[in-house]
């Protein structure tokens, strides 16, 4: 399945295969920001698709006024990182980066902010 655009709960999301090539360049999250600007608000990537620098907290993100919402299970990074359970508790408390389990959680976050 390719990176569709879908309606869940009123946002329009670019929800990413799970197949789907890695995000692990500048290059990469930049081709992914082109095709969320084809009508999507946010952006449901896969956590297995993101590299492992993501995770590290060393590469800068830039905010693309786009929302991203992290799709899986992150639990390993985060027990290797006080920080990035710091990032991942104060990103779920409210602003444009969110960490869900699944597609439904992500959901269930979108109907609670329309």
């Amino acid at each position: 399945m390719p990176d569709v655009l879908q309606e869940r709960a009123g946002v329009a999301v670019l929800v990413c295969d799970p197949d789907g090539p890695p995000v692990a360049t500048v290059d990469d999250a930049l081709d992914l920001i082109g095709a969320a600007f084809l009508g999507a608000e946010a952006v449901a990537a896969p956590a297995s698709r993101l590299d492992e620098r993501f995770f590290a907290l060393g590469t800068r993100f830039a905010n693309y006024r786009l929302r991203l919402a992290v799709i899986g299970d992150i639990s390993r990074h985060a027990a290797a990182s006080p920080a990035l359970r710091a990032l991942v508790r104060e990103s779920n408390a409210g602003g444009h980066v969110r960490f869900v389990p699944d597609l439904d959680a992500l959901d269930a976050r979108l109907a609670a902010v329309a």
